[in-house]
């Protein structure tokens, strides 16, 4: 076990109670590793832009660098030793002094509806909360009569939207309603009609790449199978091109050292879905790339035009 050390940990984190939730679960696990108190851990927050900027989708102010952007500098300035993520949420090409130290054990990857008891029970021509491509094309392909309005803003503000009737219903990330106690809120949807995005329900602790002495401690709580999944998902985001415009769902399933890949891609309308499946082994560092290549080619303009970008 190492030894404690001879100052506080600092974890950076974003404000939203989300993201403390997030990284209060990363405190407790490391603590819990390494025999220390809580108190050897000490959590930042840092105002994201993403956080600033809630009345656009993301995709139009500038992508996921917005949740990165600011724990990036701190991080690499060394004002804080690691710092805490949702994963959906982090681009898939990273800076090369950044380094993912850990990926905690995963939760349910599954989306939540709210509103109504199911897709099908969705009042005709009803609006959808929701700023996320993959969830409007989605809805969309399933219910093309509903209208898409933008939902952005953490768990309480778009449950507030919704309450305030700024839309009929909306889809939230069960593992984050999870996380924050918010258990019994609407309907989780079956994972055989509904896919999650890329690396849904997962905490990543980066640190910079060439502290050896913070990636040791992170080791201690990365969580092996969780990894091998969200690096697959991840792998197939950054072989489409996939970025914040782009409607890519995916579901992995991780037995001993095989790992099964499913993926959706849509036009945005949702007019148009091609799926694939792959299955390859966790040491085969292209099988994600090959379904991804599998998938373009069976793809239609109008969703292949929303692929082979900058990834995101």
């Amino acid at each position: 076990m190492p030894a404690q050390p001879d100052r506080p940990l600092r974890l950076g984190t974003r404000r939203s109670p989300l993201a403390l939730a997030q990284a209060q679960e990363a405190r407790t696990r490391l603590c819990a590793a390494h025999g220390w108190p809580e108190a050897v851990v000490e959590l930042v927050p840092v105002t994201a832009s993403g956080d600033k900027i809630q009345d656009r989708p993301l995709a139009e102010i500038g992508g996921k660098a917005l949740w990165t952007r600011e724990l990036d500098a701190w991080l690499l300035e060394g004002r804080i030793d690691a710092a805490v993520h949702s994963l959906k949420d982090v681009e898939t090409i990273r800076p090369a002094e950044i380094a993912i130290g850990a990926i905690l054990p995963r939760e349910d990857v599954r989306d939540v509806l709210i509103g109504a008891r199911s897709i099908a029970a969705i009042p005709p021509r009803a609006r959808v909360g929701t700023s996320a491509p993959r969830r409007a094309a989605q809805m969309l392909h399933f219910r093309p009569d509903l209208a898409m309005v933008t939902f952005r803003g953490n768990v309480a503000t778009r449950l507030a939207k919704l309450a305030a009737g700024e839309a009929e219903v909306t889809l939230l990330a069960a593992a984050g309603l999870a996380r924050l106690g918010e258990t019994g809120v609407g309907t989780a949807l079956a994972l055989d009609d509904w896919l999650p995005a890329p690396a849904q329900g997962a905490i990543g602790v980066e640190c910079r790449s060439g502290d050896g002495a913070v990636n040791t401690l992170l080791a201690a709580i990365d969580d092996a199978p969780s990894r091998a999944g969200v690096e697959a998902e991840r792998a197939l985001l950054a072989a489409l091109g996939g970025t914040c415009h782009s409607p890519v769902a995916v579901l992995s399933d991780v037995r001993g050292e095989t790992i099964g890949l499913r993926a959706a891609l849509f036009s945005a309308d949702g007019a148009e879905r091609v799926e694939r499946s792959a299955t390859f082994a966790r040491a085969d560092g292209n099988g994600a790339a090959r379904l991804a290549a599998e998938l373009l080619a069976a793809s239609s303009p109008a969703i292949a035009a929303l692929f082979a970008g900058s990834p995101g």
